[in-house]
């Protein structure tokens, strides 16, 4: 076998060992400190936050609904370091990327500079399909529930 198929194989193997916590340890950082940033007033995504609730009638609660979103990130992050957790960190990582994508195709006027070219936020929002592929990837990895 030639130097590269060793270390094709060598490096393939050492990805299926460590993917599972190199992918909790990435979601983590991610969603903890994203939900920080807003938490402290400093996330760029503020504005497209408020404007959304403001834009589907929700204006009255959206800071409230801003720091809400900001603590179910950190808790998101934090749920999901930890392999039992796996399933509700999934679903509830689920819905809140339904929630902070809608803006995709529900406030339009934000995320889009001209149809098919997303502005910064439209980029922000659709940078997450490759959170969702992470996840999806610790789920793969998961056993499935045994029968009772």
């Amino acid at each position: 076998m030639s130097a590269l198929h060793t270390f094709d194989h060598k490096f393939i193997d050492w990805a299926r060992q460590n993917y599972s916590w190199i992918a909790r340890i990435s979601l983590f950082i991610i969603y903890f400190y994203f939900g920080f940033l807003k938490i402290i007033g400093a996330s760029p995504a503020n504005e497209l936050a408020t404007g959304f609730a403001a834009h589907m009638g929700m204006g009255a609660y959206a800071n409230e609904l801003y720091l809400l979103l900001a603590v179910v990130e950190c808790f998101i992050g934090i749920l999901i370091l930890f392999p039992k957790l796996t399933r509700l960190a999934i679903f509830i990582m689920l819905v809140h990327m339904l929630l902070v994508s809608a803006p995709i195709v529900l406030y339009t006027e934000a995320v889009w500079s001209s149809p098919f070219i997303p502005n910064l936020e439209g980029q922000y929002i659709i940078k997450n399909a490759a959170l969702v592929a992470l996840a999806l990837g610790l789920v793969a990895s998961t056993s499935p529930l045994k029968k009772r």
